[in-house]
């Protein structure tokens, strides 16, 4: 069997770039964050790419990188906005299963303090439950799997996902 990859997707403060690290570790997996993809090649930050032009142009960027990435045997967390993008989504499913991590909107306002300068791809009149509702819909769509994250630590949400991969 060839190795396979896991892509994380969920809101930002759902633990995609902590839980992947381990995970990888745990699974002799290389780690990809593909928010850092997109700050080295465009030598910015998400907040600093949506200054100088808008959401829209982050969310293109973000699916040109994942149109690029070859990524057959890692851990990858995705950016929050990931999803907004079918062609970058479906590449990435090329390489493995989709892994949600679900996280509710009351725990991730009390993870998230810097929701207008996250670098959050939005629109400017959307607020963080807009962005949560619209996303929730789409991340339930491409997962393969789902894992409620809220009410477990670090080490039970992957042990969660370790038993829902096992069980494809």
């Amino acid at each position: 069997m060839k190795p396979q990859s896991i892509i994380l997707i969920g809101m930002p403060g759902a633990g995609k770039s902590t839980i992947g690290v381990v995970l990888a570790k745990e699974l002799a997996k290389d780690f990809i964050d593909t928010d850092v993809l997109i700050q080295v090649r465009e030598k910015q930050t998400l907040q600093e790419i949506m200054d100088a032009s808008d959401y829209l142009n982050l969310r293109r960027i973000e699916e040109e990188v994942l149109l690029e990435t070859d990524l057959p045997n890692h851990v990858i967390a995705t950016g929050g906005s990931a999803v907004y993008g079918d062609a970058g989504m479906q590449h990435l499913k090329t390489y493995g299963p989709v892994v949600f991590l679900s996280v509710s909107l009351n725990e991730l306002r009390r993870r998230i303090h810097n929701y207008e300068s996250r670098g959050i791809a939005r629109r400017p009149d959307q607020s963080f439950d807009d962005v949560f509702a619209e996303r929730n819909r789409l991340y339930r769509e491409y997962a393969d799997i789902v894992v409620e994250c809220d009410g477990l630590n670090q080490a039970e949400v992957i042990e969660s996902l370790r038993a829902q991969l096992a069980a494809l």
